[in-house]
């Protein structure tokens, strides 16, 4: 949660507000929102996936409390590319206001359009693509193409008579991308020599040295792999990962393999990918997953989901036994991801099973199979110094990316003062080439769980840790309404203990006792005795057990 909160200043006519709403101290929920001449611009608009102290969570959204009542002034939503983290979150925003437009490429469009499809949601879309500049409300628009692992990813600069801001996106400066398609320095040099005074730029690997490697050293590395491979190949990637399919299909053609998708989000943008032309497949080498079952072991890769330990992902059911495909002796699995923040330790656990299950278990740490799609130290330098921006802000990535990236800036020549360490809620206001903070919102994780949205609270979530790490005691005891005497009880029920039920017949006297003595105190109300056998129980198991477990007291009035 932020600290130091306090409300920002009435907004100053020719001035720009910047506030982002997620995708600081976090890797997820990318969101920015933009105000200017009493309009908004929203850049990207993303989910964060749960960790393990988040039980129960679906996914967590960006906190859309500042502009609920404002968005009728909302003007656009721009879409830098299409992984989750920068659109997942674009169906709850459409809830709130179903024709806010939405911006984007090809590809992240379409993307989109099919996530809305599963809502019920039709959007209003304008495809752009780099080069291109549109003016949207009080806000004029130049797109740049940069590379990334997703096709059709773009930069934004955004122009105000405040000053321009470029917003990056994800991108990394691959110099031999799959697709040709090169991050567009050229444009970024003469948005340079124009002048940006604010520069928004991806940190995910800002504390990686030197430069991001070559997407293209991957395939020769898949290639050898599935050429050695005795039985059935399982490559796992993330679903919108065309140019690793792109070189999973490759490999496997040369190789005499067909290829089949497994996992719905995987099934789903690969035929959107393809449709569209980014994935270009060979005559006779998809096939159904039925229909693969036919093949010999020796004739098939599967491209599934499930590359960051997702419980429900094809891949973890794999490593649970709890799928069709049943891996064993002899197969190959490739995980051709990077490991995100936080789900190290499911990845960790799907690696173990599968190698427990007799697979050879190939993945980023024994094999050059994936490189990220995030730019290194060394690219960042190079940006600095073609841009050499007025002021930096951080986007994307957790605190300790976030201060080096600022390191990075400050290397170049950018004042400590201009480099802006700024959390979700910071506000900062562009003017006449001077960034400065404002003002500091209290924003808070807003939860899917199951149908429900932002219902869930931390307390909930810390009930939740505590049933599943400290066990549940309930205790009902039945008092006479006129003189607090116990009639029955107390009872005392716990699940999660490793003791008997019977080492509970050691308090229930105390709690008697104590009840006995509030009512002799006078004490009549349920609630008052509930806390009292709340305290008593609480404090004997604490100092007998060692637990601290949910207790839930029950003092019934008869």
């Amino acid at each position: 949660m932020p600290t130091n909160v306090y409300d920002p200043p009435a907004l100053e006519s020719g001035t720009l507000r910047v506030t982002p709403l997620g995708g600081l101290g976090e890797i997820g929920r990318n969101m920015t929102v933009f105000e200017y001449d009493g309009k908004l611009l929203i850049v990207d608009c993303g989910v964060l996936f749960p960790e393990e102290h988040q039980p129960g969570v679906d996914l967590i959204l960006p906190d859309f409390e500042p502009i609920k009542n404002r968005l009728d002034d909302v003007v656009g939503v721009v879409l830098t590319h299409g992984h989750e983290d920068h659109i997942g979150a674009v169906p709850y925003l459409l809830k709130l206001k179903s024709d806010i437009p939405l911006i984007g490429s090809k590809l992240t469009l379409a993307l989109v359009e099919a996530k809305l499809k599963e809502h019920r949601l039709k959007a209003y879309t304008l495809t752009v693509e780099e080069g291109q500049e549109e003016r949207v409300g009080p806000f004029d628009l130049e797109f740049v193409a940069v590379n990334h692992s997703i096709p059709d990813a773009l930069a934004v600069a955004i122009h105000t008579d405040a000053g321009t801001v470029l917003a990056t996106g994800d991108f990394k400066m691959d110099q031999l991308p799959l697709d040709g398609r090169l991050t567009d320095l050229r444009a970024f040099a003469s948005l340079g020599e124009d002048g940006v005074d604010l520069f928004l730029v991806d940190s995910t690997n800002a504390d990686v040295p030197g430069f991001t490697p070559l997407e293209r050293a991957i395939g020769p590395v898949l290639d050898q792999v599935i050429a050695k491979a005795p039985r059935r190949v399982i490559v796992a990637s993330f679903s919108s990962h065309v140019h690793r399919v792109q070189q999973v299909i490759d490999a496997a053609a040369a190789n005499g393999r067909r290829v089949a998708f497994l996992g719905r989000s995987m099934v789903r943008n690969m035929t959107i990918a393809e449709d569209l032309g980014y994935l270009h497949v060979p005559d006779g080498v998809l096939i159904d997953y039925e229909k693969a079952k036919d093949l010999p072991d020796d004739k098939i890769v599967y491209m599934s989901t499930g590359s960051q330990g997702e419980p429900m992902a094809v891949l973890s059911r794999m490593a649970n036994v709890d799928h069709a495909i049943e891996v064993g002796e002899g197969d190959t699995v490739i995980l051709a991801s990077s490991l995100i923040p936080g789900n190290e330790n499911a990845v960790y656990r799907v690696i173990d099973g599968l190698t427990k299950l007799g697979a050879n278990v190939v993945h980023k740490g024994n094999a050059k199979v994936h490189v990220s799609g995030h730019a290194a130290a060394g690219e960042l330098l190079y940006c600095y110094n073609i841009l050499q921006p007025r002021n930096v802000m951080p986007v994307h990535g957790e605190y300790r990316h976030l201060m080096a990236n600022a390191k990075l800036a400050q290397d170049t020549g950018i004042p400590a003062e201009n480099t802006i360490i700024a959390e979700n809620g910071t506000v900062v206001d562009l003017r006449g080439g001077v960034a400065k903070v404002v003002g500091q919102l209290d924003l808070g994780f807003v939860y899917v769980d199951g149908s429900t949205v932002g219902e869930i609270t931390d307390a909930d979530l810390k009930d939740r840790r505590i049933l599943s790490e400290e066990g549940f005691i309930s205790v009902i005891v039945v008092v006479d309404a006129a003189t607090g005497r116990i009639i029955t009880g107390p009872e005392v029920h716990a699940r999660g203990f490793a003791e008997d039920d019977s080492v509970f017949d050691e308090v229930k006297p105390k709690i008697a006792a104590a009840l006995t003595e509030a009512a002799q105190s006078g004490v009549r109300d349920t609630h008052a005795l509930s806390q009292v056998v709340r305290r008593t129980i609480g404090r004997w198991v604490n100092q007998r057990l060692r637990r601290r477990p949910m207790i839930v007291p029950l003092v019934i009035e008869a």
